[in-house]
């Protein structure tokens, strides 16, 4: 497996970040789009009908609230994709911060390749998060 973190902060309150970061559909990325009906969230990358699907079951969703942060876990269950994510949303300084960790293998490419996934997913879903946040 291949674990990422990356943490940002925000002067949007919580509320509004926890609506941005799981707003499923605006994680789309170039050659991917995002849909999703609240239970699972599919993320189809490719041109026309040449692509893959990366499905996650969101399996915990809790919006953050008086004294406690919002928290949002993911689990990759594609064929090609597998792994989990996890969103925080904690008040701070004024705004928020989001934390996102994410633990993804892709099945084809060999151990060795790991970091590297690692390092690019990092950099791909950071870009994806700052825009979000914005």
């Amino acid at each position: 497996m291949t674990e990422f973190r990356i943490v940002l902060a925000t002067a949007l309150d919580p509320d509004e970040a926890w609506r941005r970061v799981t707003d499923w559909p605006r994680h789309a990325m170039p050659l991917t789009t995002v849909r999703s009906d609240g239970r699972t969230v599919t993320a189809r990358t490719g041109i026309g009908r040449h692509g893959f699907d990366d499905v996650m079951d969101v399996v915990r969703r809790q919006p953050p609230g008086p004294g406690r942060p919002g928290h949002c876990r993911l689990v990759k269950r594609g064929p090609l994709i597998t792994g989990w994510a996890e969103i925080d949303v904690r008040p701070h300084r004024g705004g928020a911060v989001v934390r996102w960790r994410e633990d993804l293998r892709i099945a084809p490419l060999p151990a060795p390749l790991d970091r590297p996934t690692a390092w690019c997913a990092r950099l791909l879903f950071r870009r994806t998060l700052h825009a979000l946040l914005r």
